[in-house]
């Protein structure tokens, strides 16, 4: 069979199981997307003396600023590799999902790049367009030992590897200590916990006499209450890589949703959607319209450009608790319809080589590297830039679990057509937790069997 009529195929199934279609639920940034960017030109690699005997497509999303980083990158590999070009794809975020939907919808698998930036893998290695990088990683003895505990695990699917993490999108509280210093409040320590968060954020707020809410003491997404949930010892599913049922109306889920609605609904965190209208958790912050907000390390580089007086601390924890941070990651992936695949895993594992791409993209302050080694070198933890206490990001990453999202196909449908909805209530003031996650929950056993799960 052809390798266009085998994409042709691929492409019907994608858009019969609504991965490609456009009515279906687009994924889910990583934690830290922006809401918005601006359009990032598409580049290409200038071309060598004379043709390069091999030829790889890269597609990558980010800012501009982003994709001149994706840029030096590429040109440091075919420095190296003078016999491979990298022709390189960038598009901003909002953009790429739609870009790369229709290169598969095309049915042309010359159209798909050879190494492609995802999320999230498991979703679309169900659906045969991804690489099973499981033959390549045994033939180059390459390490795995090295990723974060359960990083791996966000882009695999039925126990084969099928992407590399680039960074691991733990997050941690920053704060302005210029905020805490004019309200008088301690900065945050490794011991605080919910009392103590929202202690401080009694006294952080600033609401008129009118009541209008001139400053908040926490600016974070409704898509995030999961830090709580999982902090509480709770969870979304049973179990997030083969479900049998929802969670959420366990004690633990609804107490923890419970203290998040209630920072909501007493002015002390700003609604979801008032954050969104604001242009996100990192523009409230950076305008100090919030003083603390829950994020990863993508927002260091444009903080220390704009001069904040900032640093960053592990997120608080209740008592009994436990830290939860995500053990996920947008990978590198290759394309199943690839023409050169050893040039592409030549490519691909460089990216995620402690002296090539991890390297390269943890100097550029824009990540926190999926390998350990790295995360604990010079170039992360010393680098002579905002924040101090980078420490922080270890210790969340050392208690990185699987529980943030499912590690299944369906988990984008199920979360952003049933959960998010649901919890839209809560977040917007208009339901109590009590009222709303037990009906939730008999929605997601439905749809759980629906799909045959347990499997």
């Amino acid at each position: 069979m052809r390798k266009t009529h085998i994409w042709s195929l691929l492409a019907l199934a994608l858009l019969l199981t609504g991965v490609i279609s456009g009515c279906a639920v687009p994924p889910p940034p990583p934690a830290g997307a922006p809401a918005e960017q601006p359009a990032g030109e598409a580049t290409s690699a200038p071309a060598a003396e004379g043709e390069a005997a091999n030829t790889i497509t890269w597609a990558v999303w980010g800012s501009p600023e982003e994709i001149a980083t994706h840029q030096k990158v590429a040109d440091a590999f075919m420095a190296e590799h003078p016999d491979i070009k990298v022709e390189l794809m960038g598009e901003p975020w909002n953009d790429y999902f739609t870009k790369m939907q229709t290169l598969w919808a095309s049915g042309d698998a010359s159209a798909i790049p050879d190494v492609l930036f995802l999320w999230p893998t498991p979703r679309y290695a169900a659906e045969g367009v991804l690489e099973n990088l499981d033959p390549y990683i045994e033939k180059a003895g390459y390490d795995l030992s090295d990723y974060w505990p359960a990083l791996l695990e966000s882009a695999s699917y039925n126990g084969s590897v099928y992407g590399f993490p680039r960074d691991i999108s733990v997050e941690v509280l920053y704060y302005n200590k210029d905020i805490f210093d004019e309200a008088g409040v301690e900065y945050p320590t490794e011991d605080w916990t919910w009392d103590d968060l929202r202690a401080a954020a009694e006294k952080l707020a600033v609401v008129d006499s009118s009541g209008r809410v001139e400053r908040y003491a926490l600016g974070m997404e409704g898509g995030k209450y999961v830090r709580w949930v999982n902090q509480n010892r709770g969870s979304i599913l049973d179990d997030m890589r083969n479900p049998s049922k929802c969670t959420l109306d366990a004690p633990e889920a609804v107490e923890a949703i419970q203290f998040f609605a209630d920072l909501m609904n007493d002015n002390l965190a700003m609604r979801d959607a008032n954050l969104s209208q604001a242009g996100g958790d990192a523009a409230v912050f950076a305008s100090g319209q919030a003083a603390m907000i829950i994020q990863n390390s993508s927002r260091v580089s444009a903080f220390n450009e704009a001069g904040l007086n900032y640093d960053v601390q592990v997120i608080p924890i209740p008592k009994g608790g436990q830290r939860a941070a995500s053990a996920g990651g947008a990978a590198w992936v290759m394309s199943s319809g690839a023409d050169n695949k050893e040039t592409a895993w030549t490519f691909l594992s460089w990216l995620q080589s402690t002296d090539g791409g991890q390297r390269l993209y943890t100097e550029s302050g824009e990540i926190f590297p999926a390998l350990q080694s790295t995360a604990r070198s010079d170039a992360f933890l010393n680098n002579g830039q905002p924040p101090a206490n980078r420490q922080a990001f270890l210790t969340e990453a050392e208690n990185a679990k699987v529980g943030t999202f499912g590690y299944f196909p369906e988990w984008d449908e199920l979360n952003g057509s049933i959960i998010s909805p649901a919890l839209e209530q809560i977040w917007a003031g208009d339901a109590q937790p009590a009222d709303v996650l037990p009906g939730l929950c008999d929605q997601v056993d439905a749809f759980l069997a629906d799909n045959g799960y347990p499997k």
